[in-house]
C-alpha cells in the first residue's frame, strides 16, 4: 500500500476494505514499526474486525494504551477521555472516591476508528457495561506466566482452571492475550457485587494454589513468580480492566488479543500468536465465532461456590 501524500485527510480505504467516513491525520504513520503497519492499517483493522469485537466492547467503559507517535514512542495508559476527542466517542460519568469522572464507551464501527486517530494501540474495558456498572457481567482470569514457564504449562493451566469451573456448573471461553499469557473468561448474571465477583475469583485462584502451589500462585510478588503461573483475580475489581478481545497490543510484532475455541488451544505456538498480519487469513477460514455463545450464557454465581472453594481441600 503506497503511503497517502496528505498529512491530513479522511481515511482512504485500500482496494477491498471500506472505512467510515472518519478523519485521519497523518494516515501514513508508521505506528507499528517492526511491522511496518500505519495508522491507516490499524483502523482497517478495526473496521475488519468491528463484527467480531463489538458485541464485547460496546457499552463497556474502557481505558486506553495510547502511542500518538506509535510504538516507538512514548506510550500511557489513560482512562479518562482526552482533549479534541471525536464525539463520535460517547463520554459515561461514573462515581470514584473523589467524586464523578469521565469515561469512555463506544458504540460501534466510528467509535473505534475514534481511537485509531487519538493514538489508541490497546483497547482495555471494565467487566459491566454502562447500564447496570455496580453489577458485573463477567469474570475474567489472567494467567500470567513467569519468563521461565513453558507455554505449554500455560495451556494445561487453562485447561485445569476450566476443568474446575466446569465442576461448579460454570462455563468458560478463552483468548490470547497478545502477551505471554491467556484469559479466562466467564458470563455470569448480573446479580453479583463487585465485591461478591472478586470474592468468587480469589477463592478460585487461592484454590488452584492450594491445590498446586509449585505452579501458580495468586499474590504479586516477583520474588515469588519464578517457575509458576500469577493468577490475576484482580481483573475483576470495580474499575479494573482487561484487554479486550481483538484489541491490538503495544508490542513488537502487533499482536491481537483474539478469542479461540478450547478445541484449537492447545495447538496454539503462542500467546501471541495472532497478529495484525495474519489475523485477517484466520478469520476468513473461520466457520463459526469461538465465542459465539458467550453473550447468550447467563448463569449464576453462587455464594455458596466461593465457600465451597474456600473450604475445599487439596
Amino acid at each position: 500500500m503506497n503511503a497517502p501524500k496528505a498529512n491530513t485527510r479522511r481515511a482512504r480505504p485500500v482496494a477491498g476494505s471500506k472505512l467510515p467516513d472518519v478523519r485521519l491525520t497523518h494516515p501514513e504513520r508508521v505506528v507499528f514499526p517492526e511491522s511496518g503497519i500505519s495508522k491507516l492499517a490499524l483502523a482497517e483493522h478495526y473496521v475488519r474486525v468491528a463484527p467480531w469485537m463489538l458485541p464485547h466492547v460496546a457499552d463497556r467503559p474502557l481505558s486506553l494504551v495510547r502511542c500518538p507517535e506509535g510504538r516507538g514512542g512514548p506510550c500511557f495508559f489513560q482512562k479518562h477521555p482526552p482533549p479534541g476527542l471525536s464525539e463520535r466517542v460517547e463520554r459515561f460519568r461514573i462515581d470514584e472516591n473523589d467524586g464523578p469522572a469521565e469515561y469512555l464507551v463506544v458504540h460501534d464501527v466510528e467509535g473505534l476508528v475514534s481511537l485509531v486517530q487519538f493514538g489508541a494501540l490497546e483497547l482495555h474495558v471494565w467487566q459491566a457495561r454502562k447500564d447496570r456498572i455496580e453489577r458485573p457481567d463477567r469474570l475474567v482470569f489472567d494467567l500470567d506466566p513467569a519468563p521461565d514457564v513453558a507455554w505449554s504449562d500455560v495451556i494445561d493451566a487453562a485447561l485445569l482452571l476450566r476443568e474446575q469451573l466446569g465442576q461448579l456448573d460454570l462455563e468458560s471461553f478463552v483468548k490470547t492475550t497478545g502477551g505471554k499469557g491467556l484469559h479466562i473468561v466467564v458470563p455470569i448474571d448480573r446479580t453479583q457485587t463487585w465485591e461478591q465477583a472478586k470474592r468468587f475469583a480469589r477463592a478460585m485462584a487461592d484454590w488452584l494454589v492450594r491445590f498446586q502451589p509449585d505452579r501458580f500462585l495468586a499474590i504479586m510478588s516477583k520474588a515469588k513468580r519464578t517457575g509458576k503461573i500469577f493468577i490475576d483475580y484482580l481483573r475483576n475489581e470495580r474499575g479494573a480492566t482487561a484487554v479486550a478481545a481483538y484489541s491490538t497490543r503495544a508490542r513488537i510484532g502487533a499482536p491481537v488479543s483474539t478469542p479461540v475455541s478450547w478445541k484449537e488451544l492447545p495447538k496454539l505456538p503462542s500467546a501471541a500468536a495472532f497478529t495484525l498480519t495474519n489475523l485477517p487469513e484466520r478469520l476468513a477460514k473461520l466457520r463459526t465465532d469461538p465465542w459465539r455463545q458467550l453473550r447468550g450464557t447467563r448463569q449464576a454465581l453462587r455464594a455458596s461456590m466461593s465457600k465451597a472453594l474456600e473450604t475445599a481441600k487439596r
